[in-house]
């Protein structure tokens, strides 16, 4: 038997620091480029029975993980143990897929009639804009799943959500792979329902923090308007192995805990791109450290409640006006104004809070490429900001997508930069099933 699902990566274009409060909402958008996850069951001789899952990421050096796994005592869910393999070389974690795999495995024991879980080879692939690209790939490279050829803690993201799509296209290929379409199936409300909840909650124990949750929600369920779930509905699961972990799983995926029900709110109604528009982003190929930015920002927010407070306000509004815009499908230079307005309130919260959410740098790129470039009708330094790949909203033709490339190549020549236009897109879908076929020819 064999299982594909893929999940998008999100870009995030309205809301920003917003989102971490519930009492505002942000506008995320799915994107083209997806993480792809392919299960294979293992062949066993007869009698032979392995209790063994091997993972690997083809793109990059060094990238496979095996592991053994058992059922705990006193319900305590599956335990999972990275096993040496066939390699010599130090064992490199991969806590994302290792908490998946756990929290995914626990959920799936609690459904199947035997605990007997089959073993599998798990191949992991993603669509080439997730990654700056080496500087020798050649301009034409057609190929869906390039070789990054580093090993995968040394490559530089691009911003687009990688561990999110991950972590929720890794949970919803193996649910899809040992659940009967019966008890799980991606196409349900219930069963986007359990994937949400199984993957949020995999993918704040593998970040160590309870995050807001956007990039999951949109890895399941694509574009949408998101406000955030209460952090309280994960304080209670515990550890893997403990007692009574698989239960206590199984409420919160199943959100039948009447004490800890999600409040989680995603909206698709409304939100979309407009019809000869496109979403698109270029790659700064630097990154940045979120999570201290965060923090940052968090301190000033508690240290000015009331100002602070007016500047958030403010902001959403100025979102809130933009997704309505999106929806009405504005002239350009609505749109224009629009993100000037929106991009005028993150850049003062950047200059309150002492954090570079919108950096000079970008701040110079963005106002050129929508000054320079005819079709261009805006963009914003996305999510948290920074220095990761900005996003453009543009018209949809041949004209403008080569004024763009030709304006960036220009642009990275006088700077000493390398700002790439990437080839995703914005799109409305989440995670979904895939044939197998198409990736015959890519897997050995």
């Amino acid at each position: 038997m064999s299982t594909a699902v893929s999940a998008p990566g999100k870009v995030f274009l309205a809301g920003g620091y917003l989102v971490l409060d519930r009492a505002y909402t942000a506008l995320v958008f799915g994107l083209s480029a997806r993480i792809h996850i392919l299960v294979n069951d293992i062949e066993t001789g007869s009698g032979v029975e392995l209790s063994e899952i091997v993972v690997q990421s083809p793109q990059f050096r060094d990238a496979t993980w095996n592991y053994g796994y058992h059922l705990a005592e006193d319900q305590g869910g599956i335990q999972v143990t990275q096993l040496q393999g066939a390699s010599t070389a130090k064992l490199s974690r991969n806590p994302f897929v290792e908490t998946a795999l756990t929290y995914a495995l626990t959920y799936i024991s609690t459904i199947l009639p035997s605990p007997h879980i089959k073993p599998t080879s798990i191949t992991i692939l993603a669509d080439n804009d997730y990654y700056s690209q080496p500087a020798n790939t050649p301009k034409n490279a057609s190929h869906q799943f390039i070789d990054f050829g580093v090993r995968l803690q040394d490559a530089h993201k691009t911003g687009l959500g990688s561990s999110a799509a991950l972590v929720t296209s890794f949970t919803g290929a193996l649910l899809s792979h040992y659940l009967p379409e019966s008890l799980f199936s991606l196409s349900s409300d219930s069963g986007r329902s359990i994937l949400h909840n199984l993957s949020q909650a995999s993918h704040c124990a593998a970040q160590g923090k309870v995050g807001s949750g956007f990039d999951v929600a949109t890895a399941v369920y694509g574009t949408c308007v998101y406000r955030r779930f209460s952090p309280s509905i994960l304080s209670g699961l515990g550890d893997p192995g403990s007692s009574g972990f698989a239960t206590r799983v199984k409420a919160i995926v199943e959100d039948t805990d009447a004490s800890m029900k999600w409040d989680t709110e995603i909206s698709k109604r409304g939100v979309t791109i407009p019809p000869g528009m496109a979403l698109v982003m270029c790659d700064v190929d630097c990154g940045s450290e979120t999570v201290g930015m965060v923090k940052q920002v968090l301190t000033w927010k508690k240290a000015d409640p009331e100002g602070s407070k007016k500047l958030w306000d403010d902001l959403q509004g100025c979102n809130e006006t933009l997704a309505k815009k999106l929806t009405a499908g504005a002239e350009i230079g609505e749109f224009r104004r629009a993100f000037g307005e929106i991009r005028g309130r993150i850049r003062e919260m950047g200059d309150r809070s002492g954090v570079p959410i919108e950096p000079k740098e970008q701040t110079e790129l963005l106002d050129a490429v929508t000054e320079g470039v005819e079709g261009v009708a805006g963009g914003v330094v996305p999510g948290a900001g920074g220095y990761d790949a900005i996003v453009l909203l543009v018209k949809d033709d041949k004209e403008t997508m080569s004024a763009i490339e030709e304006f960036l190549v220009k642009w990275s020549k006088e700077k000493g930069s390398n700002v790439k236009l990437l080839g995703t897109r914005g799109e409305l879908e989440g995670a979904r099933k895939e044939d197998m076929s198409k990736y015959e020819s890519l897997v050995k």
